[in-house]
């Protein structure tokens, strides 16, 4: 552990050569000694220490003089406890190189200084535990509308055997739904947001946004259906005591708008009323349930057989066992899409996970016992209801005859009631198979009053989904509704718009038309939030570690997968509606890319897919058909150079790779923290200009030493730059020789390493660090900015300012690229300009093929050169011969050479060769008379390619042409650089001096 030193305890604090350490109890026994100890043990110290009962250092370790501190809670935590100290743990500065002061000032900070005259805390919000909060809410989800008004109808459809299938067959994707759930909830913090959190945290914002927004307009309409239940409920006891407002129809309308306003007042009351109640909700179905199961067992009246009940009978019990489906419905798919969207409330309690005391706990243990509970009750209706009631019966006391009377038939007939003719009519009005509120055979009004709840649960669950919609504005025009109220942050707008959607479609007043929209929806939640936690589960992310381990990421595949097969056989084209609109807000969102950063298991899969290609290029044998052009652009920082980013960024996009490369040169510490401040700068102004690219940076003590780093460090695998895009350096006559040195020096390190090279010069310089007023690498254009300490660079400024443009980002019309493929290098001079000229900017350019040739073989060469091109399929038709490449240029031309390389000439021809060595050692860039005379025709040709570039290519919208090679050891840097110079001088289009490595990258072999 790093310890403190001791000059700096004594400037913390007054040195007193003692210090004190409690003894490790807890905070219930601190006020007395722990077996039989004292309360303290004193300890000497060998120089001053401040390490008192009040010294933080003292408080934040167990008594060792160090800086280092204990594990804390708050060291991980995102939000701070109001009235705490904030706990901040020392950087790896502190502990390795040297102790801020700032560091060392907070950890003596009070914590209630800072509380003087701040604003008083809102008051604690309203917090629920697993059973109030989830289970309950859950179930009374569960319970409702198809319980009540449809499970007796689907027992006498499908037979009781059939229907607990149904019933198993529901709670499997539901039970599978909640193991996932509870896995990803107990993978960290849970937030408010209920299944818009859940998902879009793991899945990221593209499918959470999508799905939040629909799930919230899914809960809005459950509102309006189990509403439209109850109000059903309610008419129909309206109309047995022949009191009808106005119509069947209009009763329900004016019934569920009624309904919904009792709910939203209660909602609008607080999440404290809301919860109670639920509760009291819970009780009165509990109630109903118990009142249930006596008035089965109770002997039926003469008035309830005449409706068909009969209480418990066997032979009830084995005709209802088997399943005798009538009308349009009658299939057990067409009973199966009936009965599912019962099983849609188990999101409930994930919905309010904002307002759990503890989420991770509370989800799971709720969820999943709501649903056990729901599936008990659902079993064992089914059966009870079965065994007690038979499927057809008139409803009229003067059906009843002698048992055994003739003429009779089915099984009422036993019991001395003849039912026989409503039967075979198919007009009997009660029975399982035609009333559907069999069960208000047993206490009707409380089983009216059952209905209720769900609609309660729905209008709170509705509004928490967009309240956090909101605040990540995914999505335009909707923060509006997500502004809270109180201290539970209450979201009364989001009340609002739920009231008013609500309303819309209980206007609507016909329950089987409403129930499809939304079960489409809640299984378009179902069926991601099971693929989140396969998904999750299948990237082995080290930040994927639920608390909960009772589920399987194959299971939760299979949930995935039922679900949306589900979908489609509830309703076909609800399910293509349900999709349709998903994939339209997740188009959205791709579109607009929201600047956030959930760590979602998307972004895990795709580095698992990046390792896994990456990987299995290694198998993969190089071959020249698949060759790519992977570039490091040594831009220094990206945005000084955007000239040479676009250029290769032009050629490489979705083709190749690209890494722009910045060589930070001085002292370790200095620079390795400047890296980190600009980094993300770079990138994202990278992002910004739409340049696909990495980019990276090395701290080195010189430029040629980091570029070499960068040339045998950069890149994966296979996947390494095997191209070297320098830009061409302007200020080479007036910088130092020695940064001359070191630029040639890199090209001839590139040959070394197996690089090819592009060299990019243009007329107006590549660096518009001046334009930008910004701090400049010195490595890369020291002339510019000599300061010995800049301003950093902000990394935010770097996106926020303006793009410089450049030619590569215009449109280039009509002209012409020329190529100058004076020297056979691998094809790679042709290569670049062609996939150039693929782009959409560049695609109008003609594109020209200059080559060296002999006057008395002007026809035979450009026939030669114009089969090998058609032999690569390139597209170049216009190849030029350049007879008189070989003539002597001008002389003025000659002189201006000669007048270039004077300053940096040895004139060595009449002095001594220990003394010309002597200058030589000292400096290396100094060209002698000898090396002079042995290029002279190498530098005329460069001044007779100059005098042809002018000549041919003066309006050219590129020039590109092979680079002249100065062999290593031989060519000073200085007469080098003169060749550069003089070659591409006065020319006013961007010239592209290209070596490829004397490796073949094309090919016009099939194999």
């Amino acid at each position: 552990m790093a310890e403190l030193p001791a000059t700096e305890l004594t400037d913390l604090a007054h040195a007193n050569g003692r210090f004190t350490i409690s003894t490790l109890i807890s905070t219930e026994d601190s006020g007395k000694p722990h077996y039989g100890q004292p309360d303290t043990v004193t300890y000497e110290a060998t120089h001053p220490s401040h390490l008192t009962h009040s010294s933080t250092y003292y408080m934040r370790t167990f008594g060792y003089n160090t800086v280092d501190v204990v594990p804390t809670y708050e060291h991980y935590a995102n939000t701070k406890v109001a009235g705490e100290t904030s706990k901040v743990r020392p950087t790896l500065e502190d502990l390795h190189s040297f102790l801020k002061v700032s560091y060392v000032g907070g950890l003596d900070s009070n914590p209630e200084d800072g509380s003087e005259g701040g604003e008083k805390p809102q008051g604690e919000p309203v917090r629920f535990g697993w059973v109030k909060g989830v289970m309950i809410r859950c179930m009374l989800n569960i319970w409702g509308v198809i319980l009540y008004l449809r499970l007796s109808w689907i027992t006498a459809q499908a037979g009781i055997a059939l229907t607990w299938l149904i019933i198993l067959m529901s709670v499997t994707v539901t039970s599978i739904t909640g193991l996932s759930i509870s896995a990803i909830s107990t993978n960290g913090k849970v937030k408010s947001g209920g299944t818009y959190f859940l998902i879009s945290r793991s899945l990221g914002p593209e499918l959470g946004g999508s799905i939040g927004l629909i799930f919230a307009f899914a809960n809005a309409v459950a509102v309006a259906m189990h509403t439209v239940g109850f109000a059903e409920t309610v008419r129909d006891l309206i109309q047995e005591h022949n009191s009808p407002i106005v119509d069947p129809t209009n009763d329900i309308r004016i019934i569920g708008v009624i309904t919904v306003t009792v709910l939203l007042g209660i909602s609008l009351a607080g999440m404290e009323w809301e919860a109670k109640a639920q509760v009291l909700f819970f009780i009165v179905i509990m109630i109903s349930f118990l009142n249930y199961i006596v008035g089965t067992v109770i002997p039926a009246s003469e008035e309830k057989q005449a409706k068909g009940f009969f209480s418990y009978r066997a032979d009830i019990f084995a005709q209802n066992f088997v399943p005798n489906w009538r009308g349009p419905d009658g299939t057990f798919f067409g009973l199966f899409s009936i009965f599912f969207p019962s099983a849609t409330g188990i999101l409930a309690g994930a919905n309010i996970s904002g307002d759990l005391k503890d989420p991770a706990i509370a989800i799971p243990k709720g969820t999943l016992m709501a649903i056990f509970w729901t599936t008990i009750s659902y079993l064992a209706i089914s059966a009870t209801i079965g065994a007690c009631v038979v499927r057809d019966a008139s409803g009229s006391v003067n059906d009843s005859i002698p048992v055994g009377s003739l003429g009779c038939e089915g099984l009422a007939c036993d019991y001395g009631w003849n039912f026989t003719e409503c039967a075979q009519k198919q007009s009997c009005h009660y029975g399982l198979s035609n009333y559907y509120q069999v069960l208000s055979l047993c206490r009707p009004l409380l089983s009216a009053l059952t209905t209720s709840p769900q609609c309660l649960s729905s209008l709170d669950d509705i509004s928490f989904p967009p309240q956090c919609l909101c605040k990540d504005q995914l999505y335009p025009l909707i923060g509006f509704f997500g502004k809270g109220y109180g201290k539970n942050e209450e979201p009364i707008r989001g009340y609002m718009l739920t009231y008013i959607i609500a309303v819309g479609f209980i206007l609507i007043a016909e329950l089987n038309t409403i129930a499809p929209i939304i079960s489409n929806f809640f299984l378009c939640s179902y069926a991601l939030i099971n693929f989140s936690c396969f998904h999750a589960s299948i990237t082995n992310s080290p930040g994927w570690r639920p608390s909960f381990r009772y589920y399987s990421k194959w299971a939760a595949l299979f949930g995935a997968v039922i679900s949306v097969v589900i979908m489609f056989l509830l309703t076909w084209w609800a399910a293509l509606i349900a999709i349709g609109i998903i994939v339209f807000l997740l188009g959205y969102v791709l579109y607009k890319k929201p600047e956030v950063n959930w760590g979602s298991s998307v972004q895990a899969g795709s580095y698992n897919l990046a390792l896994n290609y990456s990987v299995g290029l290694n198998e993969v044998n190089e071959h020249i058909k698949n060759y790519r052009p992977q570039c490091l652009v040594l831009t220094g920082p990206p945005n000084f150079r955007p000239a040479l980013v676009d250029f290769v960024g032009t050629f490489t996009k979705n083709l190749s790779l690209m890494i722009c490369g910045n060589v930070l040169i001085g002292p370790c510490k200095q620079k390795m923290s400047e890296s980190r401040l600009t980094s993300n700068g770079h990138i994202k102004w990278l992002t910004k200009r739409k340049i696909k690219a990495f980019y990276t940076d090395v701290v080195a003590d010189d430029l040629r030493s980091g570029v070499k780093t960068l040339m045998q460090a950069s890149g994966l695998g296979k996947m390494k730059p095997n191209i070297l895009v320098i830009g061409y350096k302007k200020n080479w006559q007036t910088a130092h020789p020695r940064m001359v040195e070191e630029y040639t020096g890199i090209l001839h390190d590139a040959f070394d390493f197996k690089y090819g090279i592009c060299l990019m010069r243009m007329k107006e310089g590549l660096n518009v660090s001046r334009m930008l007023q910004a701090h400049i690498n010195l490595v890369f254009d020291p002339a510019e900015d000599r300061k010995e300490n800049g301003t950093n660079v902000d990394p935010d400024a770097l996106t926020a300012e303006q793009q410089a443009s450049t030619i590569f980002q215009t449109e280039q019309g009509k002209k012409t690229i020329d190529i100058y493929w004076l020297f056979d290098d691998g094809g790679l001079t042709l290569l670049i300009p062609f996939l150039l000229n693929r782009k959409k900017r560049w695609g109008k350019c003609k594109t020209r093929v200059f080559v060296g040739g002999q006057i008395h073989r002007m026809d035979e060469e450009r026939k030669a050169i114009v089969s090998l091109l058609s032999k690569f399929r390139l597209g170049f038709h216009e190849v030029h011969v350049l007879p008189d490449i070989n003539q002597k240029p001008r002389p003025e031309h000659i002189k201006r050479f000669d007048d270039l390389i004077a300053p940096f000439r040895l004139n060595d021809g009449f002095k001594d060769e220990a003394v010309v060595n002597e200058m030589r050692s000292d400096c290396p860039w100094k060209i002698s008379d000898e090396e002079v005379n042995k290029s002279k025709v190498k530098s005329l040709r460069q001044v007779r390619l100059n005098e042809i570039l002018l000549d041919y290519s003066r309006d050219a919208a590129l020039i590109v042409i092979t680079l002249p090679i100065g062999r290593k050891g031989r060519c000073p840097s200085s007469l080098y650089m003169a060749w550069l110079e003089t070659l591409s001088q006065d020319l006013r289009p961007p010239v592209i001096l290209t070596r490829g490595n004397q490796e073949n990258v094309l090919t016009f072999y099939c194999q």
